[in-house]
């Protein structure tokens, strides 16, 4: 899954992507380099954001989604979104699939729309807000407790009528995460693949490599592609990136590494 912040402020590539031929040129870069999916962002959500109002977040991303399928009508989107209205929008527009960060939390009528749509979804652990996220974020079993909110949100999910083959879960790597919880999370996959759903990793660029390994945000792609190739290892199927082109090579060579070539 490549990144595409159509955003003034993302913590990475905020400013970058935010004028429309940028991002519809930055989006088919990306398919040609390997990406499967676009996850398409008009709201920052990095640690003390603030929320977008709806027109904006509206006039942002559907653009895009509509002029990335003029130009490649095969293309998955997805839309990084919590906002029922801009998730309805941008599935008409063309988009194939819902990011939500908020695990079907912060808009009651999100549910609603994934059910009617039939479209796969993204739910992602979080505690709080992005805006409060990271103040201080404490768990007395981290896993049991992310364990136990996606037990919450699958059944909400299946209360809305969203089936479980339409149910991707993300454990949500510096949502509400200590250093020690992104690593903590890293070492357990396997407890939370036993829930029995794919799960997507959203590591890219993250504080969590940064800090380990004293890097700024631009000089972290080898800790990213460390983390992608622990996931690919543990048969994790869905990375968020913002390399593609680099960490496609990283993919390709832990799938290699699990099946080997035959010549």
């Amino acid at each position: 899954m490549g990144i595409l912040n159509v955003t003034p402020d993302s913590f990475s590539d905020g400013g970058q992507f935010n004028i429309r031929e940028k991002a519809v040129s930055r989006a088919l870069e990306m398919l040609q380099q390997g990406a499967d999916i676009i996850d398409i962002g008009g709201e920052s959500t990095r640690p003390g954001a603030e929320p977008v109002p709806l027109e904006v977040e509206l006039e942002r991303t559907v653009p895009v989604i509509q002029s990335i399928i003029r130009e490649s009508p095969s293309a998955l989107i997805s839309i990084d979104t919590y906002k029922a209205k801009v998730a309805e929008a941008a599935l008409e527009a063309g988009a194939g699939l819902v990011n939500d960060i908020s695990g079907l939390g912060f808009d009651a009528d999100l549910p609603g729309v994934i059910a009617r749509t039939g479209v796969p979804v993204v739910i992602m652990h979080i505690k709080g807000t992005p805006r409060n996220m990271q103040a201080n974020p404490y768990y007395d079993d981290l896993i049991s407790e992310i364990i136990q909110y996606f037990h919450e949100r699958i059944n909400l999910a299946d209360s809305a009528g969203i089936s479980a083959k339409q149910i991707i879960i993300d454990p949500g790597l510096g949502f509400a995460k200590t250093l020690t919880h992104n690593y903590e999370i890293l070492n357990r996959l396997k407890e939370i693949q036993s829930l029995g759903y794919p799960v997507m990793l959203g590591p890219s660029r993250k504080s969590f490599i940064g800090k380990l390994l004293d890097r700024p945000t631009g000089e972290r792609l080898l800790g990213t592609a460390a983390v992608v190739a622990a996931a690919v290892l543990q048969d994790v199927p869905f990375v968020r990136v913002h390399d593609v082109r680099e960490i496609k090579q990283v993919i390709t060579v832990c799938e290699a590494i699990k099946n080997p070539p035959s010549s």
